[in-house]
């Protein structure tokens, strides 16, 4: 788990202040998840952990955002839109504990990039290889639906994480729409690039290539129940999303 080091952010200037200080990827998730910036969230996620689902009745929620995970060197990312209420906001590991982390890392296991093809616990023992995980909002939201203003509240966190792993980073899977939009802002932010004009439109296996200077970005449907208990996303579509990335990443 990380640990919090120095104050607790509670605004969205404090979010920016902070962020710029992390000095590496244990300093800026330990700061991600002392974060109190966001009031509703901050509610949600305390309630989420309070009550608690009748399975997890027994277990002790993390019930704090959720900082992201893998490696520091990684060369593919893999950006999501927000924790799950009884997955990462109870385990404190993204897609951990959830039907979308079942599916996420059993198709990131088949591709090679973890070592194990399920994520239940923060101890279990799962490491990735190349690869490093994170979210467009930190905190789990209420239906699954933060608001603009609290995504651009977080989004100075996505925006140092990037930073931090900018060196090795050469691909990016957004799961989603939400992702897909969280990740022109970080062109502009991150690398200097002016975002493209209109934005490309999201869809399953979309690709966008800033010619080098940037990573290239991949679209993929959400490992949602909604998409893959409807068969709008199979393991296959996955499996292809990830023999792209390492493609992508090892050409460059």
């Amino acid at each position: 788990m990380a640990e919090p080091r120095g104050p607790q952010p509670r605004t969205a200037e404090e979010v920016v202040a902070r962020a710029r200080r992390a000095t590496d990827l244990a300093d800026l998730d330990g700061a991600v998840s002392d974060c109190f910036a966001c009031p509703r969230l901050v509610a949600w996620r305390e309630e989420v952990a309070a009550v608690r689902r009748a399975a997890f009745r027994q277990q002790e929620y993390w019930g704090r955002p959720v900082p992201g995970f893998g490696n520091a060197d990684a060369r593919i990312a893999i950006l999501g839109l927000a924790p799950a209420a009884h997955g990462g906001n109870r385990t404190g590991r993204i897609f951990t504990g959830d039907r979308s982390g079942d599916v996420l890392f059993a198709a990131l296991h088949r591709a090679g990039l973890a070592n194990q093809p399920t994520s239940v616990a923060a101890d279990d023992g799962l490491a990735l290889r190349d690869t490093r995980i994170f979210a467009a909002v930190r905190c789990a939201p209420p239906e699954n639906k933060p608001t603009p203003a609290e995504r651009d509240t977080c989004a100075p966190w996505l925006h140092r994480e990037v930073a931090l792993v900018r060196p090795t980073l050469r691909v990016v899977v957004a799961l989603g729409a939400f992702a897909w939009a969280a990740w022109w802002p970080v062109l502009r932010e991150v690398y200097g690039v002016v975002p493209p004009s209109p934005r490309p439109a999201f869809g399953h296996g979309a690709h966008w290539s800033g010619g080098g200077a940037v990573p290239d970005l991949l679209g993929c449907y959400h490992v949602s129940q909604q998409n893959t208990f409807t068969g709008r996303l199979t393991p296959e579509m996955l499996d292809d999303v990830f023999v792209r990335a390492k493609r992508l990443a090892a050409a460059r």
